[in-house]
């Protein structure tokens, strides 16, 4: 289901994208917006309705309509392959790799609106597409960014939540922490325990989405000052932008950290529905999905608050076959340095490849779940490098990597992808601009990912979609149901 009708063209770049992505991407049309639409909410009121209609005419009609089938694998290999969640907001292609909305990364960086020329997408212009299906105008982005700006305070009991910790806690227990003590604010919390109609769940999800979103770089800049630099926080400046106001908040005012940051928090926003964190919000908040923002379906699907459904989302991305793998695959490739020294040649780094995969350890930043070519969010990294630190010399270490990696994952016969995904570079990136404290990186991660998974929810709640429950068995089910096949 995605939200694209009628087309207004503003330019012929925007059209012909508009176009492309009809065949691309299986979106009938990218809807272009006037300038005179600002306000998001009234937006999701137009569009609500007649979604909703969609809805009940797919299940009247195709209910009954198998999808494929469920092979023993499937169950023991982490229902890989099973189609089994709604997710709105993004669709994981195995050869084109995401799409928001119909929309590659390339076409969202030609379509949504820029701080500067020719620069990076604008985050607050992918929360809009995501929740609206339409490219917005950049009035429509400045407004939203007022907006979020409007809703950024953070209560003072939340930095005490977190100063109650540890510092030496590792930054996600203290960003998770943080999250849990905003949930006191929740406005869904408070209008369902006063009693509400169920079509008007998303209202306070989308206050609620919207409050956690805005909030969430105060947060996660105080957790990295607290650890990192001695509790000195910054102060915000709301003439900023989200995500150039994050880096500032962060320490990092560099032009190139801020478009960085833009670019970053933008192709991390959503994977769709079936990596851990998106699918466990999104369970106890209903849905069809499954990996670490998993928790999201699960615990959304409960009617639990957006809080607690991200909170959730946050503690799948924290492992590390998740989110925490940008934060290894920079403290590996500081480990081939530290062994070989910087001035590595192609066979000494193939054989610590070896080295590696012999002792039984993967090599991060390599193979993905879903595709089978090398990350497009991988590629628009290696583009900003070679555009602003081509020198830099983990980058070339990290383009060296790309070259002997892919080959000897190959020769082993054990991998279906052995291309590089989105966390074999993005630590680099951050590293050059200064930021290099490896375990924070997976709290950048989480304030992207909240972008995608508050979409997704307040669509949850609109759409009404029931609690998940799917159906376990067990291994003795599995042994007695393939002899009943075989015979």
């Amino acid at each position: 289901m995605a939200f694209f009708r009628g087309l207004t063209a503003v330019s012929r770049l925007r059209s012909r994208v508009a176009q492309e992505a009809t065949t691309l991407g299986g979106v009938r049309w990218l809807q272009m917006q006037s300038a005179s639409d600002l306000d998001l909410k009234s937006q999701l009121q137009e569009l609500i309705p007649e979604q909703q209609d969609r809805l009940k005419k797919l299940k009247s009609e195709h209910g009954k309509v198998q999808l494929g089938n469920i092979t023993v694998d499937m169950v023991l290999g982490g229902m890989r392959g099973m189609t089994g969640m709604l997710w709105e907001t993004s669709l994981l292609d195995p050869d084109e790799g995401i799409r928001f909305r119909g929309l590659s990364i390339p076409e969202c960086q030609k379509v949504l609106p820029t701080a500067v020329k020719d620069g990076e997408p604008l985050p607050e212009g992918l929360l809009w597409l995501l929740l609206t299906g339409k490219v917005p105008t950049k009035e429509q982005v400045d407004a939203l960014s007022k907006e979020l700006a409007s809703r950024s305070s953070v209560p003072g009991h939340v930095y005490k939540a977190i100063d109650a910790l540890p510092v030496t806690a590792h930054p996600m227990t203290q960003f998770t922490t943080g999250v849990m003590a905003l949930q006191v604010e929740s406005e869904f919390q408070k209008a369902y325990d006063k009693g509400m109609s169920k079509s008007k769940f998303w209202e306070p999800t989308y206050e609620d989405c919207l409050n956690l979103i805005a909030r969430l770089p105060a947060v996660a800049s105080y957790v990295y000052r607290r650890i990192f630099k001695g509790g000195k926080t910054i102060a915000a400046d709301n003439a900023l932008d989200y995500a150039a106001n994050f880096s500032h908040m962060l320490g990092f005012d560099d032009p190139k950290m801020l478009e960085l940051m833009r670019l970053y928090i933008t192709i991390h926003t959503d994977h769709e529905g079936g990596n851990v964190s998106a699918h466990t919000g999104h369970l106890e908040n209903p849905g069809v999905s499954v990996w670490p923002f998993n928790a999201l379906g699960k615990v959304g699907s409960a009617l639990s608050d957006p809080y607690l459904s991200f909170a959730a989302a946050l503690n799948g991305l924290a492992g590390p076959l998740h989110g925490l793998a940008n934060q290894e695959v920079l403290l590996w490739i500081k480990s081939v340095i530290g062994e070989t020294g910087s001035d590595v040649t192609t066979d000494q780094l193939r054989e610590y490849v070896w080295k590696t995969l012999k002792s039984g350890k993967v090599v991060p930043g390599f193979g993905h779940g879903v595709l089978r070519k090398t990350d497009p969010r991988y590629t628009c990294q290696r583009e900003f490098a070679l555009k602003y630190l081509p020198e830099d010399p983990l980058f070339q270490l990290v383009s060296k990597l790309y070259e002997v990696v892919p080959p000897i994952l190959t020769e082993l016969g054990k991998v279906k992808n052995p291309w590089p995904n989105v966390d074999a570079h993005s630590g680099v990136l951050l590293n050059h601009f200064g930021l290099s404290e490896a375990r924070y990186y997976t709290v950048l991660f989480g304030v992207s990912r909240s972008i995608g998974i508050g979409s997704q929810l307040i669509w949850d709640r609109a759409l009404g979609l029931p609690l998940e429950r799917p159906k376990s068995v067990t291994m003795e089910w599995l042994e007695n149901h393939c002899k009943k096949v075989a015979a």
